[in-house]
């Protein structure tokens, strides 16, 4: 388990980690509530403990999957994973962070972001995209709090695809963000797989 980022105060210590399958029970409960009363996520069913462990496994395989801790409680994660399977879009990557019900506006989906932006740059990664839920008129299973989050990381408004998700007996639209993290060059160096990056 290593350790990215640590920080204590007078309330709170709180650590990012690199997630380990163990985590999947732990993730899973964070994870459920916005499968079962949000539209935020457009998965029906709340996938299997398993079926969480494969996913943290197949991801961390190439890309960052963090933990945050709160005086050594799981309080959210973040993950990235592939933009698309072809080849030349290597260097684009889709993030997600997803914190628990009781501990919003703590800033740690901002701590997550952070340190997960950081260990993407090491691995060459350059573009980085958000797929959201949007409502066009907010209601009480989704608001657009993520679109405003990341805009407020640095993520520009990019397309629209409108009434794709159907949840609820509601209709939502998908939006994509955009953040560059470097510099596109001619000669860009390969991606470094997180399992074998040094952090």
């Amino acid at each position: 388990m290593s350790k990215i980022y640590e920080e204590k105060n007078d309330e709170n210590e709180i650590i990012i980690r690199t997630a380990t399958v163990d985590d999947a029970k732990a993730l899973l409960d964070i994870y459920r509530p916005y499968v079962e009363k949000t539209a935020i996520t457009f998965e029906y069913d709340v996938p299997t403990v398993e079926e969480f462990r494969s996913r943290i496994e197949k991801t961390l395989k190439k890309y960052p999957y963090l933990v945050a801790e709160v005086n050594g409680e799981v309080a959210g994660y973040v993950y990235a994973g592939a933009f698309k399977g072809r080849a030349a879009y290597d260097w684009a990557v889709e993030t997600s962070v997803y914190v628990k019900e009781n501990m919003r506006k703590m800033g740690l989906g901002k701590l997550l972001y952070a340190q997960i932006e950081k260990i993407l740059k090491k691995q060459n990664i350059v573009n980085l995209y958000a797929c959201i839920a949007y409502a066009e008129v907010e209601d009480e299973y989704l608001t657009n709090a993520s679109v405003r989050f990341h805009k407020h990381m640095g993520y520009e408004w990019i397309g629209e695809f409108h009434k794709c998700g159907y949840k609820f007996n509601r209709w939502y639209d998908m939006v994509w963000l955009e953040k560059m993290l470097g510099e596109h060059i001619d000669n860009q160096p390969a991606v470094i797989k997180f399992a074998d990056l040094e952090i």
